[in-house]
Parts: C-alpha cells; sequence; structure tokens
C-alpha cells in the first residue's frame, strides 16, 4: 500500500511528520509555509535565546552561557534558521570532538527537528549529515568535529555553527575559526555562529572580548539562573561544589581565569577595578614604564594615602618619543616620575639619544634602579599591594586601563617557571611593577641601606 503510494506521488511532494504534505506551488505559499516553521522555532525559545537567532547584522555572532542555559539548543534553533534562510545550500556544524559529535550534537538536532515537525534524511557514510527538507528547499548539515576541521575544503557553506567551542584547544580554535571564515560564500545569511560556556581566556574571549571592538560581530549572554524550567536544585549544587572562579565561569557566563599557575593570582576585578580615584590635578603623577622597540607602554597613576590609584595607560607606543610626547600631552603642567627598567639608561628605541635622556627632555623625573629587582621580587610587591597579608587592598585600576587590567589577569608562569612573555601579557604588568617596587617594596624602603636608586 504504502509502495503504491510513493509510487503514485507527484514530483515536489515531501513527507512531513504529520503526513504527505505538497510541495508548494507559488513563492506566496513558499514564503508562508516557511514563516509557520519559523515560528514554531521561535515559540520555543526563551527571550535570550531568541536574541541570537534574530541577528542577521553580524557575520559572528556568539552565545556565551552557564551550564544548563541552553546553549546547544539554541544552536539547534539558530542552525535551522539559518537553513530557511538559506535554501538549497550546505551548511555545517562542528563538535569539540567526534564522540560529542555523535553524542550530544546529532542526539541535539534530531530531536530538535523532530519536536519542531522537520523532516530529515541521514546519511553516515563517509561522514555524517544531514538533508533538512523544508517548505523553501533542500538544505545539507554537515557535522564535524573541531579534531578535523582542516577537512572543510572544496566546499562553499551557508553558515557555519560551533557548540562548546572553548573546550577546543585554543590554537586549533583560533585557526580554525579564521579557516570558517573563509567558507562562507553561499546563501544570503553567511554566518558564523559559536556556542560556548566560558573556559577561561580562550577563543571566546579573544573574538569577542578582545577584538570586540570589531563590527562584524555580536556577544549574546546568558547565565543558568536564566533558564526557569532547570530543576530547583541545579543552581544550588553548582554553587556547592564549585570555587568561586568556576561559580563565575560555569553559571554566570563569565570570563574568568581558570587556570592554576596565575602570576598576579590575587588580583580580582571584582575588587580591584573601580571608578573611585582621587582628584590628582595637584598631585605628582608616577608613570611605570616598560620600554620596547615599537611596542612602549605605561602605567600612570597617583599615590594617595598609602594606596596606589592607576587612572589612565598608554600601550603600544612605538617608541619612547612618541611615548614621553602622550605623558607630558597628558599632564602639561604636573610633576612627573617615571619608573622605567635599568636598561633604560644604556639604550634607546631612538637612534640619537637613550630612553632616559628622552623623558628629561620632557621634564620627567626619572626614577630607576641601577639594576633590576628579580622578577620574583617585583611579582611579589605587586601581589602585596593586590592583597596584603592583614588582607587589605592598597592597588585600585580604573575601568579605562584595558591592558593593564588584562595584563594581571591573563599572565600565567610558562613551563618552565617564568611569567610567560608569549602572548605579549607582560608588558604593562612589567610597567606596574617597576614603580610598586621603587615605591611599595618593603625590603628596600626600610632597609637602612643604599636603595640603588638613581634621580635624574
Amino acid at each position: 500500500m504504502l509502495l503504491n503510494i510513493l509510487q503514485e506521488l507527484p514530483a515536489g511532494h515531501v513527507l512531513y511528520p504529520q503526513g504527505f504534505t505538497a510541495f508548494p506551488v507559488s513563492p506566496e505559499q513558499q514564503a508562508q509555509e516557511t514563516d509557520l516553521v519559523r515560528q514554531r522555532i521561535f515559540d520555543g525559545l526563551l527571550h535570550y535565546q531568541q536574541n541570537i537567532c534574530k541577528d542577521l547584522e553580524h557575520r559572528i555572532v556568539g552565545f556565551c552561557a552557564g551550564y544548563g542555559a541552553g546553549k546547544t539548543r539554541t544552536l539547534c534553533a539558530w542552525t535551522t534558521l539559518c537553513a530557511l534562510d538559506n535554501p538549497n545550500t550546505v551548511g555545517a556544524v562542528f563538535a569539540p570532538t567526534g564522540a560529542l559529535v555523535r553524542d550530544v550534537l546529532q542526539r541535539s538536532l534530531e530531536e530538535f527537528w523532530e519536536s519542531h515537525e522537520i523532516n530529515y534524511e541521514y546519511r553516515a557514510s563517509p561522514l555524517p549529515e544531514y538533508k533538512l527538507n523544508l517548505p523553501n528547499g533542500e538544505v545539507t548539515v554537515l557535522c564535524r568535529s573541531m579534531e578535523s576541521w582542516q577537512r572543510i575544503i572544496g566546499v562553499n557553506l551557508s553558515f557555519i555553527g560551533s557548540d562548546e567551542l572553548d573546550t577546543t584547544k585554543a590554537d586549533i580554535g583560533q585557526r580554525a575559526i579564521e579557516k570558517f571564515l573563509g567558507r562562507l560564500r553561499a546563501g544570503n545569511r553567511r554566518q558564523l555562529g559559536l556556542f560556548s560556556t566560558p573556559e577561561g581566556f580562550g577563543t571566546f574571549y579573544n573574538l569577542f572580548v578582545r577584538e570586540g571592538h570589531k563590527e562584524d560581530r555580536a556577544l549574546f549572554k546568558a547565565r543558568t539562573a536564566d533558564n526557569p524550567f532547570l530543576p530547583d536544585d541545579f543552581l544550588q549544587a553548582l554553587l556547592e561544589n564549585y570555587p568561586a572562579s568556576l561559580v563565575r565561569a560555569y553559571t554566570e557566563g563569565e570570563f574568568c581565569n581558570l587556570q592554576t599557575g596565575a602570576v598576579y593570582d590575587r588580583f580580582d576585578r571584582t575588587k580591584h577595578v573601580t571608578e573611585d580615584i582621587p582628584d590628582y590635578s595637584s598631585e605628582i603623577i608616577r608613570v611605570g614604564c616598560d620600554f620596547n622597540v615599537g611596542n612602549c607602554n605605561a602605567a600612570i597613576g597617583v599615590i594617595s594615602k598609602g594606596h596606589l590609584y592607576i587612572f589612565d595607560e598608554i600601550g603600544g607606543a612605538h617608541d619612547t618619543d612618541s611615548m614621553a610626547d602622550q605623558i607630558r600631552a597628558k599632564f602639561p603642567h604636573q610633576t612627573i616620575y617615571a619608573y622605567p627598567d635599568a636598561s633604560g639608561g644604556n639604550r634607546s628605541t631612538n637612534a640619537a639619544k637613550t630612553d632616559i635622556e628622552l623623558l628629561q627632555q620632557r621634564k620627567i623625573t626619572n626614577l630607576s634602579p641601577a639594576s633590576n629587582p628579580y622578577i620574583r621580587d617585583r611579582v611579589a610587591a605587586v601581589q602585596a599591594m593586590l592583597l596584603n597579608g592583614k588582607e587589605e587592598i592598597r592597588l585600585h585600576i580604573h575601568p579605562r586601563c584595558k591592558k593593564t587590567i588584562e595584563s594581571l589577569e591573563l599572565q600565567a608562569y610558562a613551563e618552565d617557571g617564568s611569567p610567560d612573555k608569549s602572548q605579549n601579557l607582560d608588558h604593562m604588568a612589567d610597567s606596574l611593577g617597576y614603580m610598586i617596587w621603587r615605591e611599595f617594596n618593603p625590603l628596600h624602603m626600610n632597609s637602612g641601606r643604599s636603595t640603588g636608586i638613581r634621580i635624574y
């Protein structure tokens, strides 16, 4: 009986879960049925899930959320909506490993399509893929592992989604994103959708925070508590079983340092970042300096009642000349003390004069040691300002000092036990460290012996 029906079925008919339905014969009918499918999808989403699915303006969209906020379901909805907007094209969705593709991603996609009465066909070999039979056309959805991201070659895609991106190794994630963007060449809605719980400062952070000023991307966030359908004890269990840093990441969807071995592990932006900065208009301006060819940096602050307030910074100045000009331009009439490293008197980022001489030219008083302190002593001095043995916080940073905050928050130790310099996160912390070591280090402040400080 069924075979006879199939043989007699006219071309242009599609089998839906509810029965045989004639494929629309007019654009109006196609649009109407497509809109009905789209509406069913949106009706099943929470408001914060709808927000990312409605975004048609940005080439890269991200959904960063805590456990249980519905990231994978949102990915399924976003994938299906992209398919509706890109009929007769090919799209792809990724999970970190082959096992997660099979056990989580594929299962979630199938459950979503079946619950929304969307017909699909599955092919397991050579690699898993689906064909969606939608009112306005067919769309192929490839399911792949981030472990084999290089295999997306020779195909033009209309959309690419990735689940739990931050659990992918950072170097792989970054290279994969670059490759993915080069494959978005087909369809109407050429979009890259990234979904993940934040795992420290990885690929997600780089894309949406460090590079967040770019106009081609948008980040959407959600907390575990935003999902009203979770069991009552789910959030409480997370709060009881995770330390504070993991709670922030896994329930609030916030970026925070999850790695052991952070150089400045006492730094906490909720405690050290503040807009409450004392009036410095008649105070001595303190500038910690890190000289580098092509990348000079300065942390700018004021000392008040034994506390250091960093209220401004200069990052990535071309040379000492440029940095010194910027410093003096900011404070044309005030006394300025600079705290560079010891090498500033011997070399220069300018061929004519040493770094110290360039500061002197701008009437900036230079305070530099005869020799640099040990790195461990400088780090310890900063750590003590962040939180000392009396539980006192004496270092305060204005939120506009983003590079300083990033440096304190992200710099970790390398395998050899020294602060890692490979990520270019050390410069601003070094600038700050030279100043703190000079002004607050009790080892030389109270030793009763020569400190080795030169004053120019």
